[in-house]
């Protein structure tokens, strides 16, 4: 079969780019050996927000006379329950894009893809039986798995990553998460909310390290709080699975010390998924262990592009998303904008929520920029109180000589949903005096924005 453009991964930056594809009139095939989505959709964005849920209506009901509501006695979690509940979640969100390629008449190939010759895939089935496809563009979006760290072989038991991690058959009594970034604390976040005693190791002195240093501080204090051992600067030398448990070695600035739980979950990053695919055998380049692009992902090999985790960026799923389609659209002759990969925004579903883009305060001293910093805590959010959770703060970051806004990093309820507004901001150029002057409604978290921009120039008024 010869099609205009065959995608190898059906993750957010292949299903993205076909649909994109479809619709500027390309005759597309999508070939996948997994679930249709991708990980991020059946093993993490998605199952992981549907666990996250379930973790936050539990906490609500454990402290809901906090609210003046009185439930009784006997409030517990069905793990089991809850396993299901993210999982049904998954797949229904896998088949709404089976739907979306179907009605953009993509067609969607259950098999492993592999790049056989200029202009050529070669698409083995479960049964073994194989094909080879034409077409005149191919896009690698096959995306990434956990990677693993030596002494830390996963075994999918005892030492476990982030897919055995979101199918448990029982909650476990103690847990050590190895890795402090998204993963790591989104888990930490919601087993120690289920019950779980975990226990949190990172290697760099701050958790969640690619943030701005005040959310990571916040975050500690707040995972303190709720009952998380925070253990930074520590490195795991070793993992051994003994009598039903796991026994951890340790290395902290003070010396060697020994951690035991049920369960150890590495979440230390992701690896492309890069072999088997026929990169050596088509020539294509890499660099630095990922696929060598352009900049509107055209590797060294006429026909072929790469997009997503397995070429250098923030591994994101809405970077993918953005990726494929600028990729795609310069396919069909468009002049798609160059992705601005200093206005990506971050999200972080521990509770309280972290949100950011742009420049750490660090970064902007670093580069040599004179900043003006506003920060409102959300002590001071009528919203924020009512609700019942104001830990965090919205904290900007201006360029002092031409007022611009050069970051945002927002810690609390729903800051995620607030971060768009920033990048935005950030993409038209705004002012801190423009922020100031966008009237925000009341009560709502959003009015920190404002606030804390009123603050960077000396006039804010609720604190």
């Amino acid at each position: 079969m010869k099609y205009d453009l065959i995608v190898i991964g059906s993750g957010p930056g292949g299903y993205v780019a076909a649909i994109r594809a479809s619709q500027l009139g390309m005759k597309t095939a999508v070939v996948e050996k997994a679930e249709t989505g991708g990980v991020c959709l059946n093993w993490g964005c998605i199952p992981t927000k549907a666990l996250i849920k379930s973790a936050q209506v539990y906490n609500y009901l454990k402290h809901a006379e906090d609210y003046g509501i009185n439930t009784g006695d006997g409030i517990s979690p069905d793990f089991t329950k809850i396993i299901e509940r993210s999982r049904g979640v998954a797949d229904k969100m896998s088949k709404g894009i089976q739907f979306l390629l179907k009605k953009n008449k993509i067609d969607l190939l259950k098999a492993y893809g592999r790049i056989a010759g200029k202009g050529k895939v070669e698409v083995t089935k479960e049964d073994e039986t194989s094909d080879v496809l034409e077409a005149e563009h191919i896009i690698i979006a096959t995306g990434a798995h956990s990677k693993e760290l030596p002494g830390i072989k996963q075994d999918g038991k005892h030492i476990i990553g982030y897919r055995e991690a979101l199918t448990l058959e029982t909650l476990p009594d103690s847990m050590v998460i190895v890795g402090s970034g998204a993963i790591g604390s989104e888990f930490a976040y919601i087993y120690n909310a289920l019950g779980t005693k975990v226990t949190l190791v990172e290697f760099l002195p701050e958790l969640v390290p690619n943030e701005d240093s005040d959310v990571s501080r916040q975050l500690k204090r707040s995972f303190k709080k709720s009952g998380i051992k925070v253990m930074t600067k520590t490195k795991v030398e070793s993992v051994k699975p003994q009598h039903g448990k796991c026994h951890v070695t340790v290395e902290t600035k003070k010396g060697k010390d020994e951690l035991d739980a049920d369960v150890v979950l590495s979440a230390v990053g992701f690896e492309p998924n890069l072999t088997g695919i026929g990169l050596e055998d088509a020539g294509i380049a890499l660099e630095k262990g990922k696929i060598k692009v352009d900049d509107f992902y055209r590797t060294n090999v006429d026909g072929v592009y790469a997009i997503g985790d397995v070429v250098h960026g923030p591994a994101l799923a809405h970077v993918a998303s953005a990726e494929g389609i600028a990729c795609v659209e310069k396919i069909a002759g468009k002049n798609p904008d160059l992705i601005d990969y200093n206005n990506i925004p971050s999200a972080v579903y521990t509770m309280p929520e972290i949100s950011s883009v742009g420049l750490t305060e660090a970064m902007a001293k670093e580069t040599g920029y004179e900043v003006k910093i506003g920060k409102f805590p959300l002590t001071a959010s009528g919203k924020a109180t009512a609700a019942g959770n104001n830990d965090g703060f919205v904290k900007l970051i201006f360029d002092a000589s031409t007022g611009k806004l050069m970051g945002a990093h927002m810690m609390g309820e729903n800051v995620t949903e607030m971060i768009a507004e920033l990048v935005l901001a950030k993409k038209m150029g705004a002012t801190g005096h423009q922020i100031i002057k966008s009237i925000h409604p009341h009560p709502t978290i959003s009015e920190a924005v404002m606030e804390a921009a009123a603050a960077a120039y000396d006039e804010v008024i609720h604190i």
